[in-house]
């Protein structure tokens, strides 16, 4: 059942979601930044470092040792009997207990091929059980995770200009959507990602070391001030289940907040 957000949690809990093969990588300053600032502010953090505990992201018949059918391999059918029965994966139960105990969960990660790591998407697929965390009644604002928070934190190779509206790397905010909408789905209350830009060094020829270490330590602080400010933002805005019709479109004289589902096309 979704949680009791009536009742106050006696300490603040956080899970940040690392997904880069390499921890000394700028993703993983950045996430080393997000453990030590959270704990500064009282929060317990937890890390479930994607690539370091060999996480597999490939959904399939033998993370299930008893099917519900072994016919026919049918991922939600797989997953909900799974959930019912108390027999997921080890890694996924773990992930999933992990975000039960998670107040706010913070996501880390390159932008790849225009969207977040495989491994991650992966996660995703095999963590956001079908029966157990959503049902077609419970999801977006009647999700199994309202009340908890979720903020990405995402590098890119190229300068914010090429992200942004008309930019040659895609708008940055349309990129995001997905996950964004993904995150809104399970019942998150979604908080505005952070944007690390123009992440080149390291063996890269665009920037020489001192440059490269400059705008990491840039990022770096303008991160930490990010997440000492995370009472303040405001969330990003979505349609909520109310906001639909029977046929699942938008009622009339609701606009919608995004390019992707509004009123007019």
């Amino acid at each position: 059942m979704p949680h009791d957000t009536s009742k106050p949690r006696p300490s603040a809990h956080a899970l940040v979601v690392f997904a880069h093969p390499e921890p000394q990588s700028f993703n993983g300053t950045l996430k080393n930044t997000a453990v030590t600032t959270l704990r500064e502010q009282g929060y317990a953090v937890e890390v479930s470092d994607l690539y370091g505990e060999g996480f597999d992201p490939a959904e399939g018949p033998a993370h299930y040792r008893e099917r519900a059918d072994l016919g026919v391999f049918a991922p939600l059918a797989e997953q909900r009997r799974a959930y019912e029965q108390d027999i997921l994966a080890p890694e996924v139960q773990r992930e999933i207990d992990r975000l039960e105990r998670a107040d706010l969960v913070v996501f880390q990660f390159p932008l790849w091929w225009h969207a977040q790591p495989a491994i991650l998407k992966g996660w995703m697929d095999r963590v956001f059980v079908n029966g157990g965390l959503y049902t077609s009644s419970m999801r977006y604002n009647l999700g199994y995770f309202r009340g908890r928070r979720a903020l990405v934190s995402v590098t890119t190779g190229g300068p914010a200009e090429t992200f942004a509206h008309n930019g040659r790397g895609g708008d940055i905010d349309l990129l995001l959507w997905p996950l964004h909408y993904s995150l809104h789905y399970m019942g998150f209350t979604v908080l505005p990602a952070f944007r690390a830009h123009g992440i080149q060094g390291n063996g890269y020829a665009y920037q020489d070391e001192s440059a490269f270490q400059a705008h990491l330590e840039h990022s770096r602080q303008a991160w930490r001030a990010r997440l000492h400010q995370l009472d303040e933002t405001e969330p990003l805005r979505f349609v909520d289940w109310d906001d639909w019709d029977e046929s699942g479109r938008l009622k009339p004289g609701v606009e919608g907040y995004d390019y992707f589902i509004r009123a007019r096309p």
